[in-house]
């Protein structure tokens, strides 16, 4: 009985092909933007959350901060000495407190932009010392050759790591060639130094989204130095840091490491620092805010999107209730010679359920089309959910049900007598 309702309908769309495209155009724009809506949200959502994770999102950053006084406000300009900031020994005394908490404590300073140059092409650097500790926390994919090591802090050697990006550009893209040459560095004071490339890494961009750009032998790529080499071309000692990152070991609670270290360095370094102290943020706390006020974006735009399925029920009523009128010596023809009120009320909700299904998964078609479409304009992978192109068809179903049943019913309610009268 159903199957025979279903080819009805069928037959009812084919023979009037333009009226029906124009009744589905609601659904099809609706559920449309409603799938594209989310595959941008959830593309967008993944893409900023893989960059943070890049970024070193699962990670903690301590950071010596001023004092507030007890009214929680800051009063004045302060100067940092040497002895308020984080020295060596703190840092190794944290390490030894936390050792099983701890995969590694990440120092980085960027001395300045410089230059290589090799023959006739020039590759532009951000000159940035790192310890061992970068590498230990995986911020840095090998290519080629090793990274460096504690040897090459302790003896401040003249060794660094460049990008593969930077190998493209001066030396043809072979990075095992590359191994072992001597690069001229001008500096940002206009010195010259020459380093032997221990490895090369791989280069990932953050992305627009992040404020990454189009990747061409012009962009400026890090050029990795040991931290004791930066700071003998700095002409200075290790004075101290500003602040440090820290990955956590596997399995370690990010929110109770936070708290413990903060406490760490309150009671054993700065207690009587009446100017300063070290806070830790732990940036998971960020990227879930930011997640989440993605999604409630996504969620709100999509909703306003999906009012357009309103109308588009609303179309589908209108067109069945013209059928209705068309198909009223139909309706008497077939009630006269015994069908139910039953049978004919499943016969035109079957039809409004099929124009939706229809215009459903032609909306299911459109939506990826644009959502594909978004993602690929803001730089990122298309992500398509399937929980929502579930809930897509199973609207359409209920549009149809819902905006069916009232011009089934009416049908279904007509007088034998007076439908076959009716001209």
């Amino acid at each position: 009985m159903i199957w025979e309702n279903i080819k009805l309908a069928l037959g009812g769309l084919r023979s009037n092909k333009m009226r029906t495209l124009l009744t589905m155009l609601g659904i099809i724009i609706g559920i449309g933007s409603v799938i594209a809506i989310v595959t941008v949200g959830n593309s967008l959502t993944s893409s900023v959350s893989e960059s943070l994770v890049a970024m070193g999102g699962n990670n903690l950053q301590l950071s010596v901060d001023p004092r507030p006084d007890e009214n929680g406000d800051y009063i004045g300009n302060y100067g940092y000495m040497e002895s308020d900031l984080l020295s060596d020994e703190m840092l190794q005394a944290y390490r030894e407190r936390f050792a099983r908490q701890i995969k590694a404590v990440v120092l980085t300073e960027s001395w300045g932009a410089g230059r290589i140059q090799q023959g006739a092409n020039t590759a532009k650097v951000n000159i940035t010392g790192v310890n061992q500790g970068y590498f230990d926390a995986g911020k840095c994919e090998l290519a080629a050759g090793r990274a460096l090591n504690e040897a090459d802090q302790e003896g401040a050697r003249q060794v660094a790591l460049v990008s593969d990006l930077l190998v493209e550009n001066l030396f043809g893209g072979d990075a095992q060639a590359a191994l072992g040459q001597t690069i001229e560095v001008t500096g940002p004071d206009g010195g010259v130094n020459e380093f032997s490339i221990a490895g090369v890494y791989v280069y990932q961009t953050m992305g627009p989204l992040l404020g990454g750009g189009t990747v061409n032998k012009n962009t400026t790529t890090d050029l990795y130095l040991p931290l004791a080499t930066v700071h003998e071309m700095e002409g200075i000692a290790s004075g101290g840091y500003f602040g440090c990152e820290v990955a956590p070991a596997a399995g370690v609670d990010a929110d109770a490491f936070q708290t413990r270290s903060e406490q760490f360095f309150e009671e054993r370094f700065y207690k009587n620092n009446e100017q300063f102290q070290v806070t830790v943020y732990n940036l998971q706390n960020e990227m879930s805010s930011i997640t989440s006020v993605l999604g409630t974006i996504s969620l709100a735009i999509g909703v306003i999107a999906g009012i357009s399925l309103l109308v588009g029920g609303i179309g589908v009523m209108n067109i069945m209730l013209v059928s209705i009128t068309e198909r009223t010596r139909e309706i008497g023809i077939r009630k006269a010679l015994g069908a139910s009120n039953g049978a004919i009320r499943t016969q035109f909700i079957v039809e409004s359920v099929v124009i939706c299904l229809v215009g459903g998964a032609l909306g299911i078609l459109v939506g990826f089309g644009l959502g594909s479409l978004g993602a690929s304009l803001i730089g990122a992978p298309a992500r398509a959910d399937l929980g929502t192109v579930l809930v897509a068809v199973g609207f359409s179903m209920g549009i149809g049900v819902f905006f069916g049943y009232y011009p089934a019913n009416k049908a279904a309610k007509l007088d034998p007598i007076e439908a076959l009268r009716y001209e």
